[in-house]
């Protein structure tokens, strides 16, 4: 059945990341003018790639994150199964003291193997992943896309990756990430494996942190 390449980044920088709000999918964030400008660099470096199709999150920060492809005219699909975690009662708090020690016991809690624990009032990873294999069950239903632009979130994209390369979700913190950044994969219909061809890369960003 042949192949699939995938371009998979993170949403640009909303107001809440610059602040270390935390956001989680109960917060729906708009993309602020760096994440606009992040948006349209990505746009730039990457607008003579013909997708075939782009998928993006139930939440704006996504769609405008793709937006301008978009415009150009590409067929895009929302699907909430590309949602970020939800944080539960960190969402929308500048972590203090308490919620830092909260939040780190957590991330240490899930290092350590035990995924199926959820942030009090949200998910857990391995809820996380439950969804997740829905939503590319149905990317993966469409062999004729065969390039495709998959617009995510941070947390999210860490436990996504785990999972498609055969990882351990303990492992998720390895999987690096910043605004704006792409990971390729490429998936293989035969043996039913991704590969991940590059990671975190924000080449297409350099002209910003120069400006």
């Amino acid at each position: 059945m042949g192949q699939k390449l995938i371009y998979l980044i993170r949403h640009g920088e909303t107001d809440y990341n610059r602040r270390g709000v935390v956001q989680g999918s109960g917060v729906d964030a708009d993309l602020n003018d760096m994440g606009r400008a992040q948006a349209l660099a990505f746009f730039q470096a990457y607008q003579h790639v013909a997708f075939d199709k782009i998928y993006i999150s139930g939440l704006k920060r996504t769609y405008q994150t793709a937006e301008l492809f978009i415009e150009l005219g590409l067929p895009y699909e929302k699907l909430t199964g590309l949602n970020e975690i939800s944080w539960g009662v960190m969402e929308g708090k500048v972590p203090g003291n308490l919620d830092n020690e909260y939040y780190r016991t957590l991330i240490e809690t899930w290092a350590s193997g035990n995924t199926s624990v959820a942030t009090d009032g949200g998910e857990s990873p391995d809820q996380v992943v439950i969804r997740q294999k829905e939503a590319f069950a149905t990317i993966l239903s469409h062999p004729e896309e065969e390039t495709i632009l998959i617009a995510m979130h941070g947390r999210a994209m860490r436990i996504l990756l785990c999972w498609l390369t055969n990882h351990p979700l303990s492992d998720m913190d390895h999987f690096e990430h910043s605004n704006l950044c792409l990971y390729t994969l490429r998936y293989d219909y035969d043996t039913e494996l991704f590969t991940v061809e590059s990671s975190n890369d924000t080449a297409h960003l350099l002209s910003l942190a120069m400006a």
